[in-house]
């Protein structure tokens, strides 16, 4: 297909502030999701132990995915991404804000804390998008793997390093302590972009008589990136990859409150340690991701991370030993993150600027869109088999084949990338 040129996108700011005021927002902001991803289930929990009322809290957060991801990414295509990440993190602080009173009043009921994370999850959808895609605005090209695996250092430290643990231990002094370390943190996020100075909205060009496209609606930007996608033959075997991990892992990622608390008879406190050795995990992850994306063949190293962590799972499913449990939730953690940073980077590679808002918001609507169905699949199939250990395995299982899978489905991904 070709590419229409009617857009740039703009960044003059340098990219050694831009970068690094990015990383700072994303690490901010990431430390208030830990925090909240955390305090949610941990809230539920003190109203229900239903493992699919449990579930339904992770499918209420990534819902949003689901619907909203396609029309996030061609908005983005079209506004000022630095100020739709501003304006998404000051919602988030606002909705988490509004969260606290409840717990304060004692007034949280599970459907009102569905819709809290309904609600933070639809100003998430903008956020994390718009801070994917500003990438390559801040970097060069030599220096996408390295800038991708610093994005998601950032969201593994604040997380599940930093967020995880502080959201545990501020729930057990009491339970709306985290909610108000949450508002905050989305805040502090919103107030470093701030400071970044130069306009990041994709420019749309003047045409020959010195007039706009009249078919560049918002309704033809998504057929573009839709079109692109499906017709790149190795993007869109991508994307099905990427999303049945996304369905395959979180069956059991879904169940891990209750495999702590019920199968490894972890206390609330602890559960926050738990995802703590999972952070240290994804920060190993972070820190081998660019050397083994730029030195190996990247469909070994994608399925490579499937199945070393479908093996960390299935693993955790045969084990009753929380340290065991908590060393191979790391490794999935590590795996996963080396699996996102090869995915990201290849899109930046080889998806063209003007439509990368678009293309991603498809792409995420499949991927994160899995999540909220992986949740309630595994909520169900936690009560059917009886134990969260029986789910991890089972998820372990299907990720190892889809590993096998994904290795024959991309045989032509490096060749892509070299021609990139």
């Amino acid at each position: 297909m070709a590419q229409d040129s009617t857009t740039t996108v703009t960044s003059p700011a340098p990219a050694r502030r831009g970068l690094p005021l990015l990383l700072g927002a994303n690490l901010a902001a990431n430390l208030g999701d830990g925090i909240a991803k955390v305090a949610f289930p941990l809230l539920a929990a003190t109203v229900t132990r239903d493992p699919v009322l449990i579930a339904g809290l992770s499918a209420a957060q990534f819902l949003p995915w689901l619907l909203l991801a396609v029309l996030a990414g061609a908005m983005l295509d079209r506004v000022d991404r630095r100020k739709a990440i501003v304006l998404a993190n000051t919602a988030r602080a606002a909705a988490i804000g509004g969260m606290t009173v409840l717990v304060l009043t004692d007034s949280a009921s599970i459907w009102l804390i569905y819709l809290g994370a309904l609600v933070v999850g639809v100003a998430e959808v903008v956020a994390d998008s718009a801070a994917n895609v500003l990438i390559p605005s801040v970097v060069d090209q030599s220096g996408l793997s390295g800038a991708n695996s610093k994005l998601q250092a950032t969201e593994i430290v604040g997380q599940t390093f930093a967020g995880g643990p502080l959201g545990s231990l501020t729930f057990a002094v009491f339970a709306a302590f985290p909610f108000l370390l949450t508002s905050a943190s989305f805040a502090i996020g919103a107030a470093l972009l701030l400071a970044l100075a130069g306009s990041f909205r994709p420019q749309r060009s003047a045409a020959a008589a010195g007039e706009e496209r009249p078919a560049a609606t918002l309704r033809s930007d998504l057929a573009d990136g839709m079109r692109w996608l499906i017709r790149d033959p190795v993007m869109w075997r991508l994307v099905v990859a990427a999303g049945g991990l996304a369905l395959t892992s979180e069956l059991a990622q879904a169940q891990l409150v209750l495999y702590a608390l019920e199968d490894l008879s972890l206390t609330e406190a602890a559960f926050g340690v738990f995802g703590l050795v999972g952070g240290l995990g994804g920060l190993g992850g972070a820190a081998l991701a660019s050397r083994l994306v730029d030195r190996f063949r990247g469909r070994y190293v994608l399925a490579g991370s499937m199945a070393a962590a479908g093996t960390a799972f299935m693993a955790m499913g045969f084990s009753a030993q929380p340290v065991v449990s908590a060393v191979l939730f790391g490794l999935f953690a590590g795996a996963v993150v080396v699996a996102n940073v090869l995915l990201a980077t290849t899109r930046h590679r080889l998806v063209p600027a003007d439509l990368l808002g678009r293309v991603l918001g498809v792409w995420r609507t499949v991927v994160w869109g899995m999540l909220p169905v992986g949740a309630l699949l595994g909520g169900l199939l936690t009560t059917v088999l009886g134990s969260t250990s029986a789910t991890f395995a089972f998820s372990g299982a299907c990720q190892i084949a889809l590993g096998g899978v994904t290795i024959v489905a991309v045989l032509t991904l490096d060749r892509h990338l070299r021609h990139a």
